[in-house]
């Protein structure tokens, strides 16, 4: 067996291994339950009687709680309106958002075991985040100065966001087209959340300002410190095209970064032994926090979003077929490991030098690979593309919220424009969701019902993601005639 072929099963291994000790860790130390709406209640009530003054609020609220003839969660959800309408982030909102969402207490000695278990995956993420930025901007600088020309690059980079806008759209309408045959939202008969309280996500970032502004880098050595990957793809573009600019001069700095690059890879194959223990390490920390039986809840939805990345796949295979016929095959075959890390961390970061590496040792011509691969991982994410037509339509379901094909097809539009500014926000796919809920008039906090299971979800689009910009690549590497045999 290959040193690559051992690898592969020893990820695979510590995935199932992952599984089974995180299924016996949740069933030997189970979470609570948090509090119920009549002990929320209660602590409100506690609270009031320790605040020496909070003037109308505190009489509105005495009010409601000492009021017998409504429905505990009836006078619970007046209270949080009360709270939401005086705009008062005090310890009440927050015990209200806790009581509404009915989330699980971790067990402490649980909590400790993860945090414990947790060290080598936040270890092998730091390590693979540490190679990003020096191996993004030495492979693309060295490509783009290979090139030549600004006519070559924008040659490129035209076919290059070709695909990536096709690709967002057919993802986008794939979303759309089965959540109204599925109707989760409807099937599932899920009681959702208050339309008053706070989903906890930040949409702040959703404009055209700060998508801008996002773009353009005020510092290079911070966008590397952060690992902006689109801000260090702009500056590389540039810094390549001035290396190839000044001709001979700037010789000595594209084999400079030629050697960089090479030396990243190789630090890439050290770091990837350190792979099977953090993959065991995730799945561990997730089975155990959630337990099984999170599937069983949202069995119905996690089976169609899933369904629906197997169809994806099955489109993006169907593309790959026509255009390098049957060494598809082999393309997945050199994929296989990145597409386990993917899934197991739940990033398509983690994948990222393992996935250039594989492309081109698969032919795809490193110029192209180190070109397209940045931009995809901004532009290209088509897991999360369709994630967020299916959530967003989902979450307008499960509140009974009709939406007509014009508005859907609007809302669709509206993620092709908002999901390109997202590169670097934590939890980006929900973030864009949030945003766009709150423009069509769908409550921000219906993100409470898929926060839950959000993790096994994006196991899968982190996995389609890697899937989606591999195929990009190839297909760029083929229409500009440099993909090897």
């Amino acid at each position: 067996m290959s040193k690559s072929n051992k690898l592969t099963a020893w990820i695979f291994a510590a995935l199932i291994l992952g599984v089974l000790v995180g299924a016996m860790l949740n069933a030997k130390y189970p979470a609570s339950a948090a509090k119920s709406y009549e002990a929320a209640i209660a602590d409100v009530t506690t609270a009031l009687e320790n605040e020496e003054s909070q003037g109308t609020l505190k009489q509105q609220l005495q009010g409601i709680s000492a009021d017998s003839t409504l429905a505990v969660k009836e006078r619970w959800e007046q209270i949080a309106a009360a709270i939401t309408s005086e705009k008062k982030k005090t310890a009440f909102a927050e015990r209200a958002a806790k009581a509404a969402s009915r989330e699980e207490v971790m067990n402490p000695t649980l909590k400790s075991i993860l945090e414990i278990i947790s060290i080598f995956t936040d270890i092998f993420l730091r390590l693979i985040k540490m190679i990003i930025a020096p191996l993004v901007f030495s492979t693309l600088v060295v490509g783009v100065a290979k090139l030549g020309d600004l006519k070559a690059v924008g040659r490129i980079g035209g076919k290059t966001m070709l695909w990536f806008i096709s690709a967002s759209f057919v993802s986008l309408l794939l979303g759309c087209l089965l959540v109204n045959i599925f109707k989760p939202g409807l099937m599932m008969n899920l009681e959702p959340p208050s339309a008053l309280l706070d989903s906890g996500v930040d949409k702040g970032s959703m404009t055209l300002k700060g998508f801008i502004t996002h773009i353009i880098p005020s510092s290079v050595v911070e966008s590397m410190a952060t690992n902006e990957i689109l801000q260090i793809v702009v500056f590389s573009l540039l810094f390549g095209v001035a290396t190839a600019a000044i001709g001979v001069k700037g010789e000595p700095i594209i084999k400079a970064l030629d050697s960089v690059g090479h030396v990243m890879l190789k630090v890439t194959s050290m770091v990837m032994y350190v792979a099977p223990f953090a993959v065991f390490a995730a799945m561990t920390s997730v089975v155990a926090k959630k337990g099984l039986g999170v599937l069983g809840t949202y069995a119905i939805f996690i089976g169609e979003f899933y369904a629906g990345l197997i169809l994806l796949w099955l489109i993006l295979i169907a593309v790959g077929y026509l255009l390098i016929k049957k060494r598809i095959v082999t393309l997945f075959g050199r994929l296989k490991e990145a597409l386990l890390l993917a899934f197991s961390t739940a990033s398509s970061e983690a994948a990222y030098p393992k996935m250039m590496e594989e492309l081109e040792r698969f032919g795809c011509n490193n110029r192209i690979v180190s070109f397209t691969l940045p931009l995809g991982y901004s532009f290209n994410l088509d897991g999360s593309m369709m994630y967020m037509t299916f959530a967003s339509l989902f979450i307008a379901q499960s509140y009974g919220i009709d939406m007509s094909i014009g508005d859907q097809m609007l809302m669709l539009l509206t993620l092709m424009v908002t999901s390109k500014g997202i590169a670097g926000v934590p939890r980006a796919s929900l973030v864009v969701i949030a945003g766009t809920l709150a423009t069509f008039g769908i409550p921000e906090a219906g993100l409470l019902l898929l926060l839950g299971v959000d993790h096994v979800l994006d196991m899968g689009r982190s996995a389609t993601n890697v899937v989606g910009n591999a195929i990009a690549t190839v297909a760029v590497s083929k229409w500009e005639k440099s993909l090897k045999d």
